[in-house]
């Protein structure tokens, strides 16, 4: 297998960073090698150089659609972190419904989007806190959007089928035998559950300002190996999707004092979260 020589990361690095906004400098030259092994093999390429211009010549998007599903592969459970989720079991979603429940006897709506959904569990982890505070209620109107810059993860997160190593991780019992049923030797989410979320591919360094308004907004942990100007401006976009009494969750690890002003943080149920300023 060829390995990276001389510029050749600071090609790839440069053409990640145009594409999805990942900055890897020369210490994640590793990770640029070891990620697009894969990649190099499907497309036969003789050298990461020749990597780079078939990816940029190529019109149809293929090899950088591979490039992007080996970059962006990601650490992902079900109720990952934990206190994102008392947050929203214990707050965000008792008071959105409070303040929302005054609705002239029409469908209360809820606004829900994964803006990093990788391959799903996020978005069914908050599928599970729905139906079990709103139950299979019809005033409320749900809209639970996952999205993600892999196609290879969306495809996977809207079949709702996970192996046995990926239910372990982060599923309680009891959720496994309410919301999915085995299926050769794999856990399905059941239709009600999978009913409640749609999935699209997004890139969230290009314009989706017509996904429209959200209630609450998880963005977590997308955003660590951006740049400054890319934080910036991609927190920036998502202030203008969020409700003016919305909530944005980001990972724990992140943080967006000083990044962008159009947010204020608050604290709750052993997480942070933001609110838009003023």
């Amino acid at each position: 297998m060829p390995t990276l020589q001389g510029d050749e990361w600071k090609l790839l690095a440069g053409y990640i960073q145009s594409i999805s906004g990942i900055s890897l400098d020369e210490s994640k030259r590793y990770l640029i090698e070891s990620r697009l092994s894969s990649v190099m093999e499907q497309t036969r390429c003789l050298s990461y150089g020749e990597l780079y211009m078939r990816a940029r010549a190529e019109g149809s998007g293929a090899i950088e659609r591979s490039v992007i599903d080996a970059i962006t592969t990601g650490e992902t459970s079900f109720f990952r972190d934990g206190a994102p989720f008392q947050l929203l079991r214990m707050k965000l979603l008792p008071e959105l419904i409070a303040r929302r429940g005054e609705n002239n006897g029409a469908k209360i709506p809820v606004r829900i989007w994964s803006a990093a959904c990788s391959t799903g569990q996020e978005v069914y982890s908050i599928a599970f806190i729905l139906r079990e505070l709103l139950g299979g209620s019809d005033r409320y109107d749900v809209r639970l959007l996952g999205t993600d810059i892999s196609p290879e993860a969306v495809e996977r997160a809207a079949a709702g089928v996970y192996n046995c190593v990926e239910i372990g991780r982060g599923m309680d019992p009891g959720l496994l035998a309410r919301h999915f049923h085995a299926e050769r030797g794999r856990w399905r989410i059941r239709d009600e559950i999978r009913s409640l979320a749609s999935f699209r591919t997004l890139n969230l360094m290009r314009d989706f300002s017509l996904l429209g308004e959200f209630d609450i907004i998880f963005c977590r942990n997308v955003a660590i190996y951006f740049t400054e100007a890319d934080k910036i401006a991609v927190f920036g976009r998502i202030a203008r999707q969020l409700a003016r009494d919305g909530a944005l969750i980001i990972g724990s690890t992140e943080s967006l004092v000083g990044v962008c002003p159009g947010f204020q943080a608050r604290r709750d149920c052993g997480a942070v979260y933001y609110a838009r300023a003023g």
